[in-house]
């Protein structure tokens, strides 16, 4: 949930420089460029608490897939089994 906040704090950001860039006067192909640049630049200065837990959240969510891949049996016997009789007749023919 915390990288959905982030987003939106970002989207929202973009969208406020566009609306000020605007009003200022800035038009064209130019106006989107500048926003993004501007936003990203407010973003690193005012979003550090939820850019730190949209991390610890991504990062908490990594440590979760990579426990339950470790958990996960890799083959179990059954498929071993009939892997080797499907290879074994492969090589017959």
């Amino acid at each position: 949930m915390p990288l959905v906040i982030y987003t939106l704090l970002r989207i929202a950001l973009v969208g406020a420089a566009l609306g000020v860039l605007y009003l200022v006067g800035l038009r064209g192909w130019l106006l989107p460029v500048v926003a993004v640049v501007v936003a990203l630049a407010v973003s690193y200065l005012t979003l550090g608490r939820p850019r730190d837990a949209a991390t610890q959240w991504m990062a908490g969510r990594a440590e979760q897939r990579a426990a339950r891949r470790a958990a996960a049996p890799k083959i179990d016997a059954d498929a071993a089994h009939e892997d080797a009789q499907v290879d074994e007749k492969l090589r017959a023919d």
